[in-house]
């Protein structure tokens, strides 16, 4: 089922100058059948040494369908170590340099030697980055989007609960309609989930789409495809807290969305818990609408009115009938509700100074420790100024 709805100027001149000489791309943004088409697949990883041989299997089944589609397509994976405390990033450096070996994911179910030996070889140069720490799966995006070459980029995750399946389909809807800029994922079905954390993702969607001037479709995945003009409008986006869901629907561009049931991890354990996911909306409702401010604002203004008015009718009761104003246990309860109320609007503004404090700082999303990418061709020191950029990438 499929629904229809500012480049980036500081990039280096060695890789404008490299798509311009495969001239891919026309002046309307659509691929064109008879050139040659780079597909760059962007992997943020942590903790996916389990996933990893499974993922690049399944990858590559689905790249050579599409260059079986499509002659002339090359592609590449670009992997990202998120600062992952098990073998990650050695198993990155083994699989650039085609040391490590790669299963399909139905033999996966057959022995448990997840590095058993096998003769496949990638349709797709591999390129990797190891981050100095965990800087969240927002830096690693970035990181992996400022390193992508081509002209069309995928992002999906390692654990395969983003199925590589799909992606031939979305690069013939890509290749095959001009007009359309992006092709993006949404789960249909949160089977395997437990109850509380679907029921908390659909209401955080709901806000989400409530208090935001940009729409969120409920079942939104990071997975998507996009034309090289939507990774130049993301990757110049310069703030320190992103949330690239609203970021995608912010920047716009025409979009079709594609519908699947949910998948379980191939293997290994998900870095995300529920708290980690409460801190993730939190952040990803602040940095996208200013309307929390707003709603702690009309409650100061209601509690004053209605204070006011408690106030007159108490007074009047008791000049007119006598009757005792209530006692201690009432106000006790009305202090402690009003107090809670304070430091809650207080919490919405802090976090709301904390982020404007953040940005100020202007760190970089992220720092490249290690990989087979220039650290300045990857986009590692971000600025905001144009000038220094140029310099500092020239």
């Amino acid at each position: 089922m499929v629904n229809q709805q500012h480049p980036q100027q500081c990039r280096t001149v060695h890789a404008s100058a490299e798509r311009e000489s495969r001239n891919i791309v026309d002046s309307a943004g659509g691929a064109r059948p008879d050139r040659q088409v780079t597909l760059s697949l962007v992997v943020p990883c942590h903790n996916e040494e389990a996933c990893l041989p499974m993922f690049l299997s399944s990858a590559a089944q689905a790249v050579r369908e599409i260059m079986a589609a499509y002659p002339g397509t090359t592609a590449e994976v670009v992997l990202v170590d998120d600062g992952s405390t098990d073998g990650t990033a050695a198993l990155l450096r083994q699989a650039a340099d085609g040391q490590l070996s790669c299963r399909d994911p139905a033999a996966s179910a057959r022995t448990s030697d997840i590095h058993a030996p096998s003769q496949e070889t990638l349709p797709f140069a591999i390129r990797w980055l190891s981050l100095s720490r965990n800087f969240g799966k927002e830096g690693a995006l970035l990181a992996g989007l400022d390193a992508a070459q081509g002209d069309v980029v995928a992002v999906m995750d390692a654990d395969l609960q983003d199925p590589p399946s799909l992606l031939p389909r979305m690069f013939a809807m890509l290749t095959d309609d001009s007009a359309l800029d992006c092709v993006a994922t949404r789960r249909i079905t949160r089977a395997g989930e437990p109850p509380i954390r679907s029921m908390c993702a659909h209401m955080f969607y709901r806000l989400m789409n409530a208090m935001s001037p940009v729409v969120v479709p409920d079942g939104a995945r990071d997975f998507r495809m996009m034309r090289r003009r939507v990774v130049d409008a993301l990757t110049s986006l310069t703030e320190r807290n992103r949330f690239s869901k609203g970021l995608y629907a912010w920047v716009g561009f025409h979009t079709a969305w594609i519908d699947y049931p949910n998948t379980r991890r191939a293997a290994g354990r998900s870095s995300w818990n529920f708290f980690a996911l409460v801190r993730y909306a939190i952040e990803g409702l602040i940095s996208c609408s200013t309307v929390p401010l707003a709603v702690a604002s009309y409650i100061g203004l209601l509690l004053c009115v209605v204070a006011f008015g408690a106030t007159c009718f108490i007074a009047v009761r008791a000049a007119m009938f006598g009757d005792p104003v209530a006692g201690w246990p009432s106000l006790a309860c009305i202090i402690t509700f009003i107090g809670g109320l304070q430091l809650m609007c207080l919490g919405i503004i802090g976090r709301y100074l904390a982020n404007t404090y953040l940005e100020s700082k202007r760190r970089p999303n992220y720092i490249v420790r290690d990989g087979n990418i220039n650290v300045r061709d990857a986009g590692n020191t971000r600025f905001d100024h144009p000038a220094h950029d140029r310099e500092m990438l020239s």
